[in-house]
């Protein structure tokens, strides 16, 4: 069955009328009539009692009649939400990383809500090592990583850089420093994530070289955990700038340049080179690159 030929039987059923329908389809009554024999010889049932003279509907007539409300009902919607899509007033943009990459990620975010007020952003929490994979494979938009990925068929776009840092209390000994040496870290208590990052496996390949040791006496399963143990005194922590911003900006934390962990590091934003993408994520695509 053809959504016209369900749109003429309903205005007949509405109307009682082959001709009232005809004229308020903009269309000639043997169109129309053509429309509904069309579902009858389909459906093998009459839809209209012939016998009567006021468009009278079958028992299978007022069965389809419902039916076919709904179908254009549905139809209408589809329409709508596929124009809503185009128009990004709907959809979904997913990306992928590790939790210190997401206070790379949250500006653009802010500046995409403000223009899309109504497209979800969600970000998930993917190892830097499986995201490459998950933007081939499609199961996210966009992953945010600190090397480029070997993967031909992925793209890179540089978001900004970012260093490693040692973030003490403001009250430290060290605090008042511009910076110190992996040596002088090695004898504080530090506190680390106990998710592998590549920022952490950089932390302990520099002490590897330096053949010299870190003590790390506590592992939380999060950032703001660390951060806050940081800034209750309770030791020491390596990790990206960017992610203590706020803290920084604020005295609740001091940090401190490491220069034997190396220079700045680009964060990236990475997706599919080829390939189509919804409109949501070409939409948040033209936000980062403005």
């Amino acid at each position: 069955m053809q959504l016209p030929d369900l749109a003429a039987f309903l205005a007949v059923a509405a109307d009682r009328s082959f001709s009232a329908a005809a004229r308020r389809l903009h269309r000639t009554q043997p169109a129309i009539s053509q429309a509904v024999r069309r579902i009858e010889d389909e459906l093998g049932e009459r839809l209209f009692d012939r016998s009567s003279r006021d468009g009278t509907l079958t028992e299978a007539g007022r069965l389809l009649q419902d039916y076919a409300q709904r179908l254009l009902g549905l139809a209408s919607e589809a329409q709508t939400a596929i124009q809503e899509l185009q128009q990004v007033r709907r959809g979904r943009v997913i990306m992928g990383a590790n939790e210190a990459a997401v206070h790379t990620l949250l500006p653009h975010i802010e500046r995409f809500a403000t223009l899309h007020p109504n497209v979800a952003v969600e970000v998930r929490r993917v190892p830097s090592r499986q995201i490459a994979n998950a933007v081939l494979d499609r199961s996210i938009d966009f992953g945010v990583l600190t090397f480029q990925p070997a993967d031909r068929g992925v793209q890179a776009m540089t978001l900004g850089g970012d260093e490693i840092v040692l973030l003490t209390s403001p009250r430290h000994p060290l605090a008042g420093r511009r910076r110190v040496t992996l040596e002088e870290i090695g004898r504080q208590v530090v506190i680390a994530h106990n998710d592998p990052s590549p920022a952490r496996d950089r932390v302990l390949r520099a002490y590897e070289r330096r053949r010299t040791s870190i003590n790390i006496q506590i592992s939380l399963p999060s950032l703001d955990g660390i951060k806050r143990a940081v800034e209750m005194g309770i030791g020491v922590a390596l990790l990206p700038r960017r992610c203590a911003l706020t803290e920084i900006a604020r005295g609740h934390l001091a940090a401190m340049r490491v220069p034997e962990l190396g220079a700045t590091r680009q964060v990236r934003l990475v997706f599919r080179r080829t390939g189509e993408r919804s409109r949501a994520a070409e939409a948040f695509l033209e936000v980062v690159k403005s």
